[in-house]
């Protein structure tokens, strides 16, 4: 463990100006007495920290905003926390939970603040967002690390979930020197299309209300599904193994005369297959591969991001009218407008040739950004690479059963992911330490063991296995602990990266 300079003084020298427009308006000695937490709104609400730190706040180019955290006890790793959605707050929920491991912890808005209006329609904010905002801030948290401690950070790491999973993977694929190892979950590495997606069927939806799905509709849907598909991987325990492997039949859910709880009515299955089902063009060919059995998307209106993605970041209208919406027109237009959003580049021979690392990691039931593209692009890097022994020694997927967007959802969902639990130091339980373990060891992850947590113990665990592999249960042990599950080849997982391949 390293020891930096803890005085007050040492800190505040880091106010000031810097190179490459970095402007520091803070730099304050941190003494919890006995913790600590920063004043925030954020989503991204933070833990109690106990250590003592230097807390440096600034901007870069004048918008895009940062904060470092640099503990006093350094392990000698900088470690960048990704922010999702349309970003503009800081991840305080990472920095707050991993400087108390020495980590010295770096995050940025993205380049606009949440409170900032139309801020999609700021060319500068906008490219920000899309990918420079997180390779500035790389940069300049380096620098600022380097002149407190005295000596730069041996080793650094991203991790991010959602919109941090997407800046993740940004960071492999365009900026390969900014970390050793990033940790992507929940990527949405083609989040144009996606959007189009959420946006087409909230539309449909709202022009058909008789038809719109409701909560309560989803969630029959969910629960007939995992009733049927359930036992498919041996275990019945309410979780799904491989969506791949299960079959449904959604007429089953049509109200039957006279009945009008438990069921769907004519119209609402209509607009649950279509939304299942790939979405098509308006030639009526298939955009994308629609979703797995099973998983639920959100109800309601959709997300204000989308709105703003096309009103700001495309037509800088505040006015647009949603109902010109053009599937196949709209698509291409957001390509052209903002085309460093999409994160699903495979050229990245560079972050490979350097030792980089990854892992990617996916909830199988994500009604967000839904697993099928996330399996799709590690598909596709898989063969650009030249097969999978090839990609497997630097890349790897783990897809989590049960796992929700993020988080959340009736699978073990805790592991060491941007926003979870961590497990200090254990490679077998923490997906960041053993991110680390494979960039300073070479060992690379042969399985990781997921937790439920429930009232603040562990209710159960499962073992997450790298892609195409999947969890089989040994028919022996006790079916709520990882113990009892080995990652064997999953044949349906290799058809699909044998047919991604074709």
């Amino acid at each position: 463990m390293f020891f930096g300079m803890m005085t007050a003084a040492a800190c505040a020298a880091l106010a000031g100006q810097h190179p490459d427009g970095v402007v520091v308006s803070d730099a304050t000695l941190v003494q919890p007495a006995p913790t600590w937490m920063p004043v925030t709104q954020s989503f991204y609400r933070p833990l109690p920290v106990q250590v003592p730190l230097c807390r440096v706040e600034g901007a870069i180019e004048g918008n895009i905003g940062f904060e470092l955290w640099l503990p006093v006890e350094w392990n000698g790793r900088l470690l960048g926390a990704g922010v999702g959605g349309d970003a503009g707050i800081y991840n305080y929920l990472d920095m707050s939970r991993r400087v108390g491991e020495g980590f010295a912890t770096v995050t940025t808005d993205s380049g606009h603040k949440a409170t900032q209006a139309r801020w999609m329609a700021d060319t500068k904010a906008r490219v920000d967002y899309e990918h420079r905002a997180v390779h500035l801030t790389a940069v300049a948290a380096k620098r600022l690390a380097e002149r407190y401690y005295g000596r730069a950070p041996d080793r650094s790491y991203f991790t991010g979930c959602s919109g941090g999973g997407r800046q993740a993977l940004k960071e492999m694929q365009t900026y390969p020197g900014d970390y050793d190892g990033v940790l992507a979950g929940a990527p949405g590495p083609y989040m144009p299309l996606q959007s189009v997606r959420m946006l087409w069927f909230a539309l449909q939806q709202a022009r058909q209300p008789e038809a719109a799905l409701s909560d309560d509709d989803w969630s029959l849907y969910e629960h007939r599904v995992t009733e049927t598909c359930d036992a498919s991987d041996g275990v019945r325990d309410g979780i799904i193994e491989n969506p791949m492997a299960c079959s449904f039949d959604t007429a089953t859910l049509l109200c039957r005369p006279g009945q009008t709880e438990g069921c769907l009515t004519a119209p609402r299955l209509a607009m649950l297959n279509a939304i299942i089902a790939p979405m098509p063009d308006e030639s009526g060919m298939p955009m994308d591969g629609g979703l797995f059995p099973g998983v639920r998307t959100r109800p309601g209106p959709p997300s204000p991001l989308l709105r703003a993605m096309w009103a700001d970041g495309v037509y800088d209208d505040p006015n647009w009218d949603a109902e010109t919406f053009r599937r196949t027109a709209d698509l291409a237009a957001a390509n052209r407008m903002m085309p460093e959003l999409r994160a699903d580049r495979v050229s990245i021979g560079s972050f490979l040739a350097r030792g980089g690392k990854a892992i990617l990691y996916q909830g199988w039931a994500d009604p967000s950004t839904n697993a099928g593209p996330t399996i799709d692009y590690y598909e596709s890097l898989v063969h650009a690479q030249g097969g999978l022994d090839r990609l497997d020694d630097s890349v790897r997927l783990f897809l989590v059963p049960g796992m929700y967007h993020c988080r959340g959802g009736p699978g073990a969902d805790m592991f060491g992911g941007s926003g979870h639990m961590s497990w200090p130091g254990d490679r077998s339980r923490d997906m960041l330490w053993a991110l680390i373990d494979w960039v300073e060891r070479d060992e690379a992850p042969q399985r990781v063991t997921a937790t439920k947590i429930v009232d603040g113990t562990g209710a159960f665990s499962r073992a997450l296995c790298p892609f195409p592999q999947s969890a089989r249960y040994d028919g022996q042990g006790p079916t709520d602990s990882a113990s009892s599950y080995s990652c064997v080849a999953d044949p349906l997982l290799a058809q699909s990266l044998a047919d991604a391949g074709d």
